[in-house]
């Protein structure tokens, strides 16, 4: 297109070249200017041709730069083509050699499950074999029963029947014996080492809180004082606190009693004030009253408080940690709640950290479990349920959950840091003097343990020793196999577990012993 443009050009140039021509000579010029302009229009041709040859050059060599980078567009396409090309081929080579191996898989499996259908049709034949056999078997004993003991067919099948289940029964029980045992032997030394461990560690003084509900007076005087003209001062005090107030013969001292042990302590905090402050009287007390509540309210939140940093503890609730500091003003057969609480949650949490998971779960599970037992009458139910209630009301872990639902075996425990809150306190329960019990529950304990142990078919005798922490059965070594003693003492334990309430645990020792004596004479 560019060398029509260039023709173009040159025929316009050589049409102006001859117009100049042939204007001079309309003129009527001389020869002179004829030749002159003739000679104009030729170099002015020749100048175009010129220019118009450069022109073309310079068009040829930018069509030719032109072809070449079109040129080397198409081969880099080209190239980037072919890579593409080979990359596909290498992705097809890789899926078919994968196809190969899959197949070549394909085909083992296919023989592995033929070998295994060959096997297990001839184990099938065999198993068809020893059946036909056993009832062969079956068959002559049943025979051999009628014509032996005039048994009919459906009596001789139950005499079978009762034969061999009494020796699955005892084949059942042999095999538990010996599974426990390797279990026991097993488990032992490590439970042991762990527990050791950790009451080596929390070897805290224990000290078995009783809530004061006496007063001492500075003297027998100050009875009349607290007792006031015509009783106002006594009947107000009672009134204010919901405590019983006691002045009897007893000398410099005074009796308070309530159900509600924080009532008690406030009462026994106002009394206090007003003995050493000196001032007696209806409107006082009701002032000294509401200024104890104030402060044991304080203690009370102090100790959860002390109780929680103590042990770690983040993101509890504020009225978790109330419940937790009136624990302090609460007594579980003479031993301090709190004080049991901290110490479970100290003794789970390193028996945690020594068999290798989360100590403050167990922690916080060990010092909420007992939570129940740190609101008033309003709630109905065990400590258990309330505590699970309470917990949950506050957003705590499942796993607190379950651990203070289950640590007195009411329902399963589903984590193992139930498990250890449950070892825990029943490891701070039994510690010895760590808690107290009256004499009568005590003897109703003890003959509720041999009551149900001489229940049992071939028991001789038995005694509850340890305070009732172990019962040891003697059994008729006649009349009872081994297998027999393993079955009395794993359903003796469980009568125990769903018939009786206790702190702490009880051992079951079954002993059969055999003796032979003989005289010389």
């Amino acid at each position: 297109m560019n060398t029509i443009i260039i023709s173009v050009v040159v025929a316009v140039l050589g049409i102006l070249a001859g117009y100049v021509a042939g204007t001079a000579l309309k003129k009527g010029k001389g020869d002179k200017e004829q030749r002159e302009a003739v000679e104009a229009a030729r170099r002015l041709v020749e100048q175009a041709e010129k220019d118009v040859e450069a022109r073309r050059k310079e068009v040829e060599l930018e069509v030719k730069d032109q072809i070449i980078e079109a040129k080397n567009e198409m081969e880099k396409e080209l190239k980037e083509r072919r890579a593409e090309i080979a990359k596909l081929e290498r992705r097809f080579l890789q899926k078919e050699e994968n196809l190969d191996r899959k197949m070549e898989q394909l085909e083992k499996k296919d023989q592995d499950l033929n070998r295994r259908d060959q096997e297990f049709r001839n184990r099938e034949g065999s198993l068809d074999e020893k059946m036909r056999a056993i009832e062969t078997e079956l068959e002559n004993q049943r025979t051999q029963l009628e014509r032996i003991a005039s048994y009919s067919k459906e009596e001789a099948r139950r005499e079978i029947i009762r034969r061999v289940e009494e020796e699955s029964r005892f084949d059942a029980a042999r095999i538990a014996k010996r599974i426990e045992e390797e279990a026991t032997e097993n488990a032992q030394k490590a439970s042991q080492k762990v527990l050791g461990l950790a009451v080596q560690r929390y070897a805290s003084d224990y000290v078995a809180d009783a809530t004061v509900s006496v007063v001492n007076l500075p003297s027998d005087e100050m009875k009349g004082r607290i007792i006031g003209r015509e009783g106002r001062n006594i009947r107000a005090l009672e009134a204010a606190t919901g405590v019983d107030v006691i002045v009897d013969d007893t000398p410099e001292s005074v009796v308070l009693s309530a159900f509600d042990p924080v009532r008690r302590q406030v009462a026994r905090a106002a009394l206090e004030k007003l003995i050493s402050d000196g001032r007696i009287h209806p409107a006082r007390i009701e002032e000294v009253v509401e200024k104890a509540r104030r402060e044991i309210e304080a203690t009370i939140k102090e100790e959860g408080e002390k109780a929680v940093f103590d042990l770690g503890l983040h993101g509890v609730h504020p009225e978790i940690i109330k419940l937790v500091g009136r624990l302090k003003y609460r007594t579980s057969y003479a031993q301090n709640v709190l004080q049991h609480s901290r110490e479970v949650a100290y003794l789970a949490g390193m028996m945690a950290d020594e068999i290798g998971i989360d100590g403050k779960m167990a922690r916080r599970a060990g010092l909420l479990h007992d939570i129940g037992k740190g609101v008033d009458h309003e709630y109905e139910g065990t400590h258990m349920s309330i505590g699970v209630e309470l917990a949950k009301k506050y957003g705590e872990n499942p796993y607190v959950l379950n651990a203070i639902e289950s640590h007195h075996g009411d329902v399963e425990a589903s984590c193992v840091e139930s498990a250890l809150v449950a070892a825990a306190d029943a490891l701070s329960a039994a510690r010895p003097g760590a808690r107290r019990e009256s004499l009568e529950n005590y003897m109703k304990r003890l003959e509720k343990l041999e009551e149900l142990a001489t229940s049992f078919k071939g028991v001789e005798k038995c005694y509850a020793i340890q305070a009732g922490r172990e019962i040891r059965v003697l059994v008729k070594p006649e009349d009872t196999s081994e297998e027999a003693c393993y079955i009395i003492s794993r359903d003796l334990a469980r009568r125990i577990e769903e018939e009786m309430a206790y702190p702490g645990q009880i051992k079951v020792t079954v002993i059969r012993e055999s003796r032979f004596v003989e005289y010389a004479k």
